[in-house]
């Protein structure tokens, strides 16, 4: 959504990389049994941020991962 004010429209190519963005998130999040508020928070962040916030969570979700396989 922040691109989308920056920008003053909302270009088609745009919205749909968006839709993709949360699909997959959301896809994530069912995999990894997240809680609703990490499920919804996380949603939120790819929302405002799209492929930033993506790129993130899938950071985040690598480096816990990584943790919980050395643990």
């Amino acid at each position: 959504m922040l691109v989308f004010l920056l920008l003053g429209y909302a270009p088609v190519l745009l919205v749909l990389t968006l839709a993709v963005a949360l699909y997959l998130t959301g896809l994530e999040a069912y995999q990894r049994r997240m809680h609703f508020l990490w499920w919804s928070w996380w949603l939120l962040l790819v929302f405002m941020t799209h492929f930033v916030g993506y790129i993130i969570m899938r950071v985040y979700v690598f480096a816990r991962g990584r943790r919980q396989q050395h643990a």
